[in-house]
């Protein structure tokens, strides 16, 4: 690309597409002399003739109409990027991407009362496991799950998750009639395996020594959202989250298997982007407003947790395996 002049490029564009020196030079601002050097400068270093001269102005060669429909289309294009661009620098936009489970289950009921706030801005949330490519993609900001190391990106972590086996009352009960023993519970138990969460059940028995439980798991699912639906209607064990669970535990569709294990808390949520959409108010803004809003919301699962007999105990996990 370094041969191509795009000075001249956009100059024989203008000309082609208006069909004139004249009109192409007050379009660009320069004069009439200057756009016909650099159409001559272009046609000597391709070596054809672009243009011939009528009596109303001048019309493309063979080889001008060749180049000018490349050129017309790379720079309609370009018009168009740098329209959008100034559109969104205008307006009062928030674009984000955040993980499935937790846009579902707990941002679309709260950031009603950010955009209550801020009114004059428009803002989008796109639910998908994928993260931002942020060099190609008009995206301000990632609400990512996982384990905060994202090279090249500032991430900041907002919100702590607890997890512990959950399940039905109902459920409960009928394991709790084939064993007192929480350990054997789970022997006999269905355990739901959420296959994108940080901490999984094969780590999480080992870890507690129990062995023989059902790890061929009848049920494998990649959401949060659908396991916490299946557990609640008897499907079996779940091993899962607190912030994504907090309603069904409040109304006791969910409960503990048992006080017998701690629940785990570790770093789960983060928000995530290139370190220079720090200096754009609004993802300054909302930074500070999700970070208001989940400390409110892990003091009360801790509370919630405490309710139940259970303790919690911080802890990182070696390996992450996906998106939640």
């Amino acid at each position: 690309m370094r041969d191509l002049n795009l000075n001249a490029m956009a100059q024989f564009e203008a000309v082609a597409r208006l069909g004139g020196v004249s009109k192409a030079a007050e379009e660009l601002g320069v004069s009439t002399s200057a756009v016909s050097q650099q159409i001559r400068a272009l046609e000597q270093h391709l070596g054809v003739k672009l243009f011939v001269r009528e009596k109303r102005g001048v019309a493309l060669t063979i080889d001008g109409e060749r180049l000018y429909q490349t050129a017309n289309q790379a720079f309609g294009s370009l018009r168009e990027v740098r329209s959008a661009i100034v559109r969104q620098r205008e307006s009062f936009n928030l674009t984000m991407r955040v993980s499935p489970s937790f846009g579902e289950r707990w941002l679309s009921s709260r950031i009603v009362n950010f955009s209550i706030q801020h009114p004059e801005w428009d803002i989008r949330v796109d639910a998908t496991p994928n993260f931002t490519e942020f060099e190609t993609e008009a995206v301000d900001l990632d609400l990512r799950y996982g384990e905060g190391a994202w090279p090249g990106l500032y991430a900041e972590c907002v919100q702590h998750d607890l997890i512990l086996p959950m399940c039905s009352p109902a459920y409960r009960e009928t394991l709790r009639a084939l064993s007192a023993d929480p350990a054997e519970q789970l022997r006999q138990a269905r355990l739901i395996d959420s296959v994108k969460a940080y901490f999984r059940w094969d780590y999480w028995l080992a870890r507690h020594g129990i062995s023989g439980a059902r790890q061929t798991y009848p049920f494998r699912v990649d959401r949060s959202s659908m396991a916490i639906r299946m557990a609640c209607g008897n499907a079996g064990v779940i091993l899962d989250s607190t912030t994504l669970a907090m309603d069904e535990l409040k109304s006791g569709a969910l409960v503990p298997l048992t006080d017998a294990f701690e629940a785990i808390e570790f770093p789960a949520y983060w928000l995530v982007c290139p370190a220079r959409h720090m200096n754009r108010r609004a993802v300054r803004l909302f930074s500070e407003w999700v970070t208001e809003q989940t400390k409110a919301h892990t003091e009360e699962a801790r509370a919630l947790i405490n309710s139940f007999g259970l303790t919690s105990r911080f802890e990182r996990k070696a390996q992450f395996t996906g998106d939640q």
